[in-house]
């Protein structure tokens, strides 16, 4: 193995995510937040849009959504390609992410096949409308293709204050009763997520940067 000197890199992440009314969304930018405080350069990005326009319309919260993220760039192989790290964030569907994060991981086969995603790292959040409405087996369900990818799994732990307010060592979450927004404390927990993810995933792309 020859090593090299380390260079003065920028970590680089990719917050990639589906928000319907928001919620997501705002953790999408609390994560943003923090990565960009501890220094790496962030890409927020938004996937693709499934759902039917009478579905959309028929809600208000959805449509104002919308409208406030259509400038917002929507999510490419190459931004997951381009970083070091990623966080993924989805609303729960039934204990799962919702389908439209879901088409755009599985369009990854190309990068996973060529090894473009092994050993970077990747983290995932969420929210739902019920404390028990699948929290933890979403965020568990996005880290499945992370295993698959052969990604290095980034939890949340313990690690800091604000998670042990919010309860949930697996990734940044709300629950949005009655359709409230997220919190100072999720949101408190999202930064700090984004802090991590931007502190490990740097520390190994410049392991990787000496191979």
């Amino acid at each position: 193995m020859v090593v090299l000197p380390f260079t003065n890199m920028t970590t680089r992440l990719a917050v990639i995510h589906y928000s319907a009314t928001g919620n997501v969304h705002r953790l999408a930018q609390a994560i943003a937040e923090g990565a960009t405080e501890a220094g790496a350069e962030v890409r927020l990005r938004k996937v693709a849009e499934l759902a039917p326009e009478a579905a959309i319309v028929a809600n208000p919260a959805w449509v104002a959504h919308r409208a406030a993220t259509a400038d917002l760039p929507e999510a490419t192989l190459d931004d997951l390609e381009w970083a070091d790290g990623f966080a993924f964030g989805s609303p729960t569907r039934f204990g799962l992410p919702s389908a439209q994060l879901k088409q755009f991981l599985d369009q990854t086969g190309g990068l996973w096949a060529k090894g473009l995603l092994t050993d970077k790292v990747g983290t995932a959040f969420t929210a739902a409308s019920t404390q028990h409405g699948g929290l933890e087996a979403t965020v568990l369900a996005i880290n499945t293709v992370l295993y698959h990818w052969g990604s290095i799994v980034l939890p949340l732990g313990y690690t800091d204050p604000a998670i042990k307010e919010t309860g949930n060592p697996y990734g940044a979450s709300w629950v949005s009763r009655k359709g409230s927004s997220p919190d100072e404390a999720a949101l408190a927990s999202a930064r700090h997520q984004g802090r991590r993810l931007a502190a490990v995933a740097g520390a190994l792309a410049r392991l990787r940067q000496r191979t």
